[in-house]
């Protein structure tokens, strides 16, 4: 399992359940990253997108404990109620193919368990009102590729790659 995001100089990572940036170059590296591939999220990273229903071309898996059955049938993708269901759900999957996708305490939770973070860095301070854990201080995370500064809407970001030496096993 990989998580997949970006964020600012200060680890920041959201504001008002949305995105702090509107980065088009990012946007088509998670969609060419993740489409076709199964991406699991928290009940309000669903919530945040367009009309609340889940991503295109993609298999959503939302955890959502008391959420709405029918709503998830009618929207189509599979929600899971706890930790145990969501780890069984994707044990049919290529770890590889997996991607969390937020919110902060979704990339908390299941960061121990990634084995890499796809993480676009954004050099400004968006105001953040989520964060992601600073992986730079993490004796386990390594950062093993970073691009060269590219400018996206304004915005100098840079996309690199952590990887987990010590992951835990979802088994």
């Amino acid at each position: 399992m990989r998580a997949i995001l970006h964020c600012d100089r200060k680890w920041g990572i959201g504001k008002k359940n949305d995105l702090m940036f509107r980065l088009k170059k990012d946007m088509k590296f998670f969609r060419s990253t993740t489409i076709g591939k199964v991406v699991v999220m928290g009940s309000n990273t669903l919530l945040s997108f367009p009309e609340g229903k889940p991503l295109q071309k993609r298999t959503n898996i939302v955890l959502w404990p008391g959420g709405d059955k029918e709503r998830a049938k009618r929207d189509g993708f599979l929600m899971v109620e706890s930790l145990e269901e969501l780890f069984e759900a994707i044990k049919g999957y290529d770890e590889d193919d997996v991607f969390v996708i937020g919110g902060a305490m979704m990339y908390h939770t299941l960061l121990p368990y990634c084995t890499e973070v796809l993480l676009t860095k954004v050099d400004a301070d968006g105001g953040a009102e989520a964060f992601f854990d600073n992986l730079d201080q993490l004796d386990n995370w390594t950062m093993v590729s970073s691009s060269d500064p590219i400018d996206d809407n304004g915005y100098s970001i840079r996309f690199t790659v952590y990887r987990n030496s010590s992951p835990l096993s979802l088994a």
